[in-house]
């Protein structure tokens, strides 16, 4: 991932607000200055903010967790779709469906109903209808892959949101802070950023700030996917790895032991305190390399429906970071414990997460995946 420069930002017109009557105080620390009646955005400021949304963004794809991208306005909504499709993550150009996430089954319903009209037009059932239905059933097809194409793969809720221009697409921004979910967004002078937890500040008319913008953070995505897809395929030949000296040790040893015997007395004790000491220094490294590795395995709290990333940090905090310890907490206790790391938590409904965590440390993922598409947010 390319490091952003304050020169490519100032080519591509990312330091351009809106005029100095439509702008919202609350964006002041994101200005640089007015000129002409137009305020002009401070790109040092736009730099340090992409980077830390890029590194949030990076880790949040690289735990598996999909993105869902918002664009509907005109000029970006190819961009979008453009830049993202790459990446394989969902978005949405279109307009945004009302209860998106906050009623997503019913939005999964519809996208199961795109599939059940692909499976009547394989198996031969679509023939059948009359003319007039099967001109219908075609227009239903287009409407619903129009709006909700994009987001076929997407099971279940998303793990972050990022927009382009929060006041029209206010509705999701809503939606997403109801739900707890991170919100990342390219924020322009005529927005309040008080709702957005990673603010890009910048030029979001413009389609060459747009792309410019856009270009940076799916690149971060991309980086993250493949460092995921590359944990993966190295966790076997780690685990040779490691096993290779253990079978290679007894080898060594044992010619030592012989050709020590003629030896005198006092040489013999030397020799056996540096077997002891050789041999007890691995049982003890042993132990503490073991739990740390199965704690970061256990720690990905975010594959629980429900549990986004602030509310598995706060989760963390307490204490309560594996599977096997969250199968054991009570919900009244994990209430407790969201509500204490921040008030924006306190809707969340913690009841199903103990029996999801048990699911994820038995293994059951396929029992877990399943219960979790029949779920509604992860409450039952």
């Amino acid at each position: 991932m390319a490091k952003v420069e304050v020169k490519d930002l100032l080519e591509a017109g990312v330091h351009f607000g809106h005029l100095t009557r439509k702008w919202n105080p609350n964006m002041a620390p994101y200005i640089y200055m007015e000129r002409n009646g137009i305020h002009v955005i401070n790109l040092y400021k736009t730099v340090a903010k992409l980077e830390e949304a890029n590194e949030a963004l990076k880790k949040i794809a690289a735990s598996g967790r999909k993105i869902l991208f918002v664009a509907t306005k005109k000029q970006a909504k190819d961009i979008v779709a453009d830049k993202v499709a790459k990446v394989n993550m969902p978005y949405i150009t279109e307009r945004w469906p009302g209860g998106m996430l906050t009623n997503f089954v019913t939005i999964r319903k519809a996208v199961k109903k795109m599939a059940s009209i692909d499976r009547m037009k394989k198996d031969g059932t679509f023939n059948t209808l009359s003319k007039k239905e099967r001109l219908q059933v075609d227009r239903l097809r287009a409407k619903l892959e129009k709006n909700l194409g994009s987001i076929s793969e997407m099971t279940r809720l998303p793990g972050a949101l990022f927009i382009v221009d929060i006041m029209r697409e206010h509705i999701a921004v809503k939606e997403a802070q109801k739900l707890n979910i991170p919100i990342f967004a390219m924020v322009d002078t005529n927005c309040d950023p008080r709702d957005i937890d990673f603010i890009v500040p910048s030029n979001d008319d413009a389609s060459k700030s747009i792309e410019l913008i856009m270009t940076q953070v799916t690149d971060a995505v991309a980086e993250g996917l493949s460092e995921r897809k590359a944990e993966k395929q190295g966790d076997a030949p780690k685990a040779r790895k490691e096993e290779a000296p253990k079978d290679e040790a007894p080898k060594e040893v044992a010619p030592k032991e012989e050709v020590a015997t003629p030896v005198v007395v006092e040489e013999k004790e030397e020799e056996e305190k540096v077997e002891e000491v050789k041999v007890e220094a691995p049982k003890e490294a042993a132990p503490k390399k073991t739990p740390k590795a199965s704690a970061d395995k256990a720690d990905n709290l975010t594959k629980i429906e429900g549990i986004g990333p602030k509310a598995a940090e706060a989760l963390v905090n307490a204490d309560m970071d594996t599977y096997a310890k969250l199968a054991k907490g009570k919900a009244d206790e994990i209430k407790e414990i969201l509500t204490a790391a921040s008030s924006r938590m306190a809707h969340l409904d913690p009841t199903s997460w103990p029996k999801q965590a048990k699911m994820a440390a038995e293994g059951k993922w396929d029992e877990l995946k399943e219960w979790q598409d029949n779920a509604k947010g992860g409450v039952e």
